[in-house]
C-alpha cells in the first residue's frame, strides 16, 4: 500500500475543489445565456430612472399595505412611482393632500401624528429658512450650508421615524427661486448619494419657483433641472404666473394683480416641454389668484375656474381621452373658503400648501398651555399649592411643545377634512 505525502495530498485536494468550482461557475453561466435574453425581453421598462428591480415592479399579487391606494405605496416616506400612483389617486377620488411647512421635529412630528389620526397621506415640506434653522441659527450659513445640511437632517429624521406613524408622508421643499438654486443643488447632491446607497432619492419632490423670469426662461431652467430629477426619481413641481403676498423670504406684496392668474396656454407650454424629458414627474403651481397668509373677507379674489379652463384645454391638445391631464397644487391655501377648496380639487388639485394657519395654531396650543398653568411657571419653586412645591413638570419643555404639536395636528385634521383627505387609506 503507497503512502501519499500530506504535502502532495493536499496538492490533489486543492485541484479537486478548484476543478468543482469552474464546473459550478460554468453551470451558472451557461444558465445565464439560456435564460437572460427571454427574461430580458419580458421585463417591464424602468421607470423614473430605477434599475429593473422588484422595487418598482408593482404586481397584482403584491400585499397591499393600505387597502384604498395602488400597492406601490407603503407606510414611510414615498418617492418614485409610489409618489406617482399616490398624487394619481388623489387626482382620481378627489381629494389632496395637506402640504406643511415645518420647521423642526416638533412640526414634523404634528404633520404625521395629524396624519395617523386623519387616515390619509401627508407632505412634510423644508423652506430654505426652515432649512436653516433646523441647522441653527447660529450655524455658519455661507453659501446655503446651513440651510442645506439642515433640510437633509430633517429629511433623515422623517425616514427613520415616518413608517412608525403607519402612513404614506411626501418629502418635499418649497420655493426656490433663480438664486436660490444652489440650496437645490446641495439637496440634490445627497438625494443621488442617497439613491446610489438604498435605490431612492432622499427627498420625494422640489419645487422651483422661477415665476419671476420670463416662460421660456422659467420652464428652460425647469426641464435641466427636471432631466437631472428624472434620474433618482424625484418629481418636480413648478409655479406659473406669482402667488401673492409674503412667505418665508419669498415677498410678493406688491406683485401687479394680473400677474396672479396664469392662462391655459402657459400651463400647455409648460406641460409640452417637460413632458419631452424621459421618466418625467411633475406638478403645477399655477396660480389662481393664491396669497400667502390669511387676510380679511374680500381682499382676496380666488379664480380656480383657472385649472378647469386649462384642464380642458390640454385635454383637448391631447386627445386622450384623460379629462384631468394636469396635477396641480395648490399654493396661499391657508384662509380659503371651503367652496374654493372643493372646487379647486375638482380641477386637478392633489395638493394644498398650509402654513399660516399651522404657525398660529401650534403657537395658540402654547398660549394655551400658558394660560392654563400660568401661576405654576413664574419660578422655579412656589406654586399655588405652596410656597416650597416645585413646578419642574410645569416647565419641562416637553410640555409646552407637547401643547403646541397637539393644537397643530387638530389644525391640520380639519385640513384634512376640507381636502377631502380623510380616510382615504383604509
Amino acid at each position: 500500500m503507497q503512502i501519499i505525502p500530506y504535502s502532495e495530498l493536499h496538492t490533489i485536494l486543492k485541484s479537486v475543489v478548484v476543478n468543482l468550482l469552474n464546473l459550478s461557475t460554468m453551470k451558472l453561466s451557461l444558465a445565464s445565456l439560456l435564460f437572460a435574453a427571454p427574461a430580458a425581453a419580458f421585463a417591464p421598462s424602468g421607470s423614473f430612472g430605477v434599475p429593473r428591480t422588484s422595487l418598482n415592479m408593482s404586481t397584482e399579487t403584491e400585499e397591499k399595505a393600505f387597502a384604498k391606494l395602488p400597492a406601490t405605496i407603503k407606510p414611510g416616506v414615498v418617492t418614485g412611482k409610489a409618489l406617482q400612483d399616490l398624487l394619481q389617486n388623489a387626482s382620481d377620488n378627489g381629494y389632496a393632500i395637506p402640504g406643511v411647512n415645518i420647521v423642526g421635529t416638533d412640526s414634523i412630528n404634528s404633520c404625521m401624528e395629524a396624519a395617523a389620526k386623519y387616515g390619509g397621506p401627508i407632505m412634510v415640506t423644508f423652506s430654505k429658512g426652515g432649512g436653516q434653522f433646523i441647522a441653527g441659527k447660529a450655524a455658519d450659513n455661507t453659501d446655503d450650508a446651513a440651510s442645506i445640511a439642515g433640510a437633509i437632517s430633517g429629511a433623515k429624521h422623517v425616514h427613520e421615524v415616518a413608517k412608525l406613524y403607519g402612513v404614506p408622508v411626501v418629502l418635499h421643499t418649497d420655493h426656490c427661486q433663480k438664486a436660490w438654486l444652489p440650496w437645490i443643488d446641495g439637496l440634490l447632491a445627497a438625494s443621488e448619494e442617497h439613491f446610489a446607497q438604498t435605490g431612492e432619492p432622499l427627498f420625494s419632490s422640489h419645487m422651483l419657483d422661477l415665476s419671476e423670469e420670463p416662460l421660456e426662461e422659467n420652464i428652460g431652467i425647469c426641464r435641466d433641472y427636471m432631466e437631472k430629477f428624472a434620474k433618482v426619481n424625484i418629481l418636480l413641481e413648478f409655479e406659473l404666473g406669482v402667488t401673492g403676498g409674503e412667505e418665508d423670504g419669498v415677498d410678493n406684496t406688491d406683485v401687479d394683480s394680473s400677474r396672479l392668474y396664469t392662462q391655459p396656454e402657459e400651463v400647455w407650454y409648460s406641460y409640452q416641454q417637460l413632458s419631452t424629458v424621459e421618466n418625467a414627474m411633475f406638478t403645477c403651481a399655477a396660480s389662481f389668484g393664491n396669497v400667502h397668509g390669511v387676510y380679511a373677507p374680500g381682499n382676496v379674489d380666488l379664480q380656480p375656474v383657472i385649472l378647469h379652463n386649462s384642464q380642458k384645454f390640454i385635454a383637448e391638445k391631447l386627445d386622450n381621452g384623460i379629462d384631468k391631464p394636469m396635477l396641480f397644487v395648490f399654493h396661499g391655501g391657508s384662509g380659503s373658503s371651503v367652496d374654493d377648496i372643493k372646487y379647486a380639487i375638482e380641477g386637478g388639485v392633489v395638493k394644498m400648501n398650509i402654513d399660516t394657519d399651522t404657525q398660529w395654531a401650534f403657537w395658540d396650543g402654547v398660549r394655551a398651555y400658558e394660560k392654563e398653568h400660568h401661576d405654576y411657571l413664574q419660578g422655579q419653586i412656589g406654586n399655588p399649592d405652596g410656597d416650597d412645591i416645585p413646578n419642574k413638570k410645569y416647565y419641562d419643555p416637553r410640555m409646552s411643545l407637547r401643547a403646541g404639536q397637539e393644537a397643530m395636528a387638530a389644525r391640520l385634521c380639519q385640513a384634512a377634512e376640507d381636502l377631502n383627505c380623510v380616510n382615504v387609506l383604509n
